[in-house]
């Protein structure tokens, strides 16, 4: 049964405006054959907008047909640009926020690669502990103590600081894992928490269709975010946007709102967000009809590769071209995917060099954050294949 209230304020149900079954209930699984990528899990994707709130839902997610174990393969530190990404954060944290010392704890760590970072800063001597079901390293590194389970009531311990990133677009219930966080942290106030999360304003602005998929079950704007930060008993010392706009970075403390703040703080943003909803959902067939026939224009000249089997080119590929017949395959540089299958589709995922050899006439590029890092690559692999941003094709001018 579809969700009929709004996880974040309760309002009834929500307004539908992006329905897909049977899609690939993950994203960065790995698989060694097509038949096996093809053949796992699938649901329903179901997306709806609070018109009160403004927050963004699946619908019909159901987290028992998720799994994020140690075959969860999602690192993306092999990319320069996200790196880069990651470094402007440690630096922020260290150098405008003071993080320099007492007890982190990351929520959903992943391999530990931010938390290293954090606390390799030289101006850093924080411990910390990161939790992450799909960590795979040894349990102490330096100052850092793994642990591999989720975050919760029975795992949770103190902190100065709580960091989540990318993590809370994932759960059904987001407030549970703030609240989670709020009562861990207990009453001194001073505990600040740091979240970075997508902006669905952006995607929707952007018309960007491939920043849907089932993992992404809650998806906030700014205001939106604000309100789930609140209603758990936190006060918003800010929220930015960051890496080009797309994500969200919100900073918090553990001190309850102030008397007199209004119940429906961070709602204003609503009727816009509505409006960008409806808009998408009316031209998300066009999409889909000029996807195909862009295939169709290009893989006459020669082979085309998608570039990157993360997220964005996973949901690229299920939806333009789901039998695996007309892409030649997906580039990745991280080498732990190189040889194995996309979930869904059962593209070969394949190394830059292995799809220059191939003489490709395009590759595709989902992201805009690095499309000159792609264009460098393949230039220096000696190759003049197209390089085609595909998210300015999504928004051509003047529509």
């Amino acid at each position: 049964m579809p969700r009929d209230s709004c996880p974040l304020c309760d309002a009834p149900a929500g307004e539908r405006f992006l329905y897909r079954p049977a899609v690939p209930v993950h994203q960065n699984l790995l698989f060694d054959s097509p038949a096996a990528a093809r053949g796992m899990k699938r649901g329903t994707l179901d997306m709806r907008f609070c018109p009160r709130c403004g927050f963004v839902f699946n619908a019909a997610f159901d987290p028992a047909l998720v799994d994020y174990g140690p075959a969860y393969e999602n690192s993306q530190d092999f990319s320069p640009a996200f790196v880069a990404h990651l470094d402007s954060l440690v630096d922020h944290l260290v150098t405008a926020c003071g993080v320099r010392g007492g007890r982190v704890v990351e929520v959903g760590c992943g391999k530990g690669l931010f938390l290293t970072k954090l606390l390799a800063h030289p101006e850093n001597r924080s411990e910390a502990y990161g939790f992450d079901p799909s960590y795979r390293g040894p349990d102490r590194v330096g100052r850092a103590r793994f642990v591999k389970d989720f975050y919760g009531p029975a795992t949770a311990v103190p902190a100065d600081v709580v960091i989540c990133r990318h993590v809370i677009e994932h759960l059904p219930e987001p407030l549970e894992l703030l609240r989670t966080v709020r009562a861990a942290v207990g009453g001194s106030g001073q505990t600040r928490v740091f979240l970075e999360t997508p902006c669905v304003a952006w995607i929707l602005r952007n018309r960007v269709p491939w920043d849907f998929f089932y993992e992404h079950c809650s998806l906030f704007t700014a205001d939106s975010l604000s309100l789930a930060l609140q209603r758990s008993g936190f006060t918003i010392t800010g929220v930015r946007h960051v890496f080009g706009g797309q994500y969200l970075w919100a900073e918090a403390v553990s001190a309850p709102p102030p008397l007199g703040t209004p119940p429906d703080a961070g709602l204003r943003t609503a009727p816009e967000l509505a409006a960008l909803a409806r808009q998408f959902a009316t031209q998300e067939q066009a999409r889909r009809q000029r996807w195909q026939g862009r295939l169709a224009e290009l893989t006459p000249r020669g082979p085309v590769y998608a570039w990157g089997a993360g997220a964005k080119g996973v949901t690229f590929c299920n939806l333009a071209d789901p039998g695996g017949t007309r892409l030649a395959g997906v580039v990745d540089l991280n080498p732990a995917k190189q040889g194995k299958f996309l979930p869904g589709s059962g593209h070969v995922i394949t190394s830059p060099d292995a799809a220059v050899a191939d003489s490709p006439t395009a590759f595709l590029v989902f992201n805009p954050n690095y499309l000159a890092e792609v264009r460098s690559a393949v230039r220096r692999l000696g190759s003049g294949a197209d390089v085609i941003d595909l998210m300015q094709e999504a928004t051509p001018c003047g529509s």
